[in-house]
């Protein structure tokens, strides 16, 4: 059993410093808000994550994990420390790093032994070598620390089994020790047979950013290739699931819809594409995704328009809020987008969201927030389909129709069989399939 300490209770360092504690470490989870500590000390979570409170009780009940505020206490009291807060995006794309040197800062004023410091933070290359100046610049003379990289790879909404059983687990290390430290912390992971990447730090680094902007291009591919099918009458699913049989290419991400959002994708993509330009590389095509993925959310409303061309003082029932199912996070959400567009062309919003309507309050306190579907829907002279809910999966089309002024769908992520929906009576649009909609009433 190791004595960690992980600084940050957002996403990463809460599931991160939950899981290490399941595989039997002695783990303080740290953070400098008041607010979250107090939340968690209280049996309460600061995020929505399925299956992540579960785990947290059973671990505080076992007496591994706690949470404190007292981040100078927690550094001295571990033998490995996590850096685990947010890097959102400056205004010019880089990652902004201030809390990760923040604490690298607070790491080396409270260097106390031989210190093994994790950076689980999405960061950008040199940004270990940053960190190792900083510790170095504050520590006691003739202090000794290892800095190492340990890029995240968790999926909102799915995290919690993303940390137990992930694909690999990198790590960027230059001694040993450092290699031994990491493979003892997740001995859990090697038990089940769970591939380990050892590199160098800079390596380390880019590989995260490589992985997540690949994604993203692959959904963003995906949706090209769907508006294409819109202006030729193909079918973007048969094309997709056919794609994906070729081994070369897999079946993963390439699923249609309004693009994609969250804490991750738009923030890494924007930041890979800044280390480029920082180097003097033109990222064209990281370029192209983001720009590709900002106009497809504006697509869904243009193809609300071509079923309800007048959109002035028209009622729109918007089911889902999150950027993705089994989430709260509103982040760079496509429906932000959507939302955008259809009040600028006058459009009222009725809302509803599972998880996500508190969070979404924040941005846009004036929307109309309902507390079911069928009460989202009622009154609405169109309904747009936002987030791949499985509660939206399997509505009463008769139902809905009744409720609502007027009978037309814009499905922006394609849960509904086109035929069936037609059948019922409705105008319908979804993404990459408008072929199936050309002849509707």
């Amino acid at each position: 059993m190791r004595r960690i300490a992980v600084v940050g209770t957002g996403y990463v360092g809460l599931v991160s410093g939950t899981g290490l504690a399941d595989f039997g470490h002695n783990v303080t989870c740290l953070d400098i808000d008041k607010e979250k500590i107090e939340i968690l000390n209280d049996d309460r979570l600061p995020i929505w994550e399925p299956g992540l409170h579960e785990l947290v009780r059973k671990n505080v009940k076992a007496d591994r994990l706690n949470f404190s505020t007292d981040v100078a206490v927690g550094v001295q009291d571990a033998e490995i420390i996590f850096i685990a807060v947010g890097t959102p995006s400056s205004e010019n794309g880089d990652a902004d790093l201030s809390a990760v040197f923040a604490v690298a800062e607070m790491i080396g004023k409270n260097l106390n032994s031989h210190k093994f410091i994790v950076t689980k933070s999405t960061v950008p290359v040199g940004t270990g070598a940053k960190i190792r100046e900083i510790v170095e610049k504050n520590a006691p003379t003739g202090s000794s620390f290892e800095v190492i990289s340990n890029p995240e790879f968790l999926r909102e909404g799915s995290a919690v089994y993303d940390f137990m059983h992930p694909d690999r687990v990198v790590v960027g290390t230059e001694t040993e020790q450092g290699r031994k430290i990491m493979q003892e912390i997740y001995r859990s992971l090697y038990l089940i047979q769970t591939p380990f990447v050892f590199t160098n730090i800079p390596t380390a680094e880019l590989i995260k950013y490589a992985s997540n902007a690949f994604l993203a291009t692959k959904i963003t591919f995906i949706n090209e290739i769907a508006n294409i099918c819109d202006g030729v009458g193909a079918d973007v699913h048969m094309v997709a699931k056919t794609m994906g049989q070729d081994g070369r290419i897999s079946p993963k991400f390439l699923h249609p819809g309004p693009g994609f959002g969250g804490s991750c994708f738009p923030k890494d993509v924007r930041a890979l594409a800044a280390i480029g330009k920082n180097i003097g590389y033109d990222t064209e095509l990281l370029d192209a995704v983001l720009g590709v993925n900002k106009n497809q959310r504006y697509r869904m409303v243009d193809k609300l328009k071509k079923l309800l061309p007048d959109l002035n003082g028209k009622t729109v029932a918007l089911l889902g809020l999150a950027f993705k199912q089994r989430t709260d996070d509103v982040r760079e959400s496509p429906a932000l987008g959507i939302i955008e567009r259809l009040k600028a062309e006058g459009a009222k919003i009725q809302a509803f969201d599972p998880a996500a309507m508190e969070e979404m309050k924040k941005e846009h306190p004036d929307l109309d927030y309902r507390e079911g579907i069928y009460e989202c829907i009622e009154g609405a002279d169109a309904l747009m389909v936002a987030t791949e809910w499985n509660e939206f999966r399997d509505l009463d089309f008769a139902k809905v129709k009744e409720l609502m002024n007027q009978p037309k769908i814009v499905d922006c992520r394609n849960l509904y069989d086109p035929a069936t929906v037609r059948q019922a009576g409705f105008q319908y649009s979804s993404v990459g399939r408008e072929a199936y909609s050309e002849d509707l009433p």
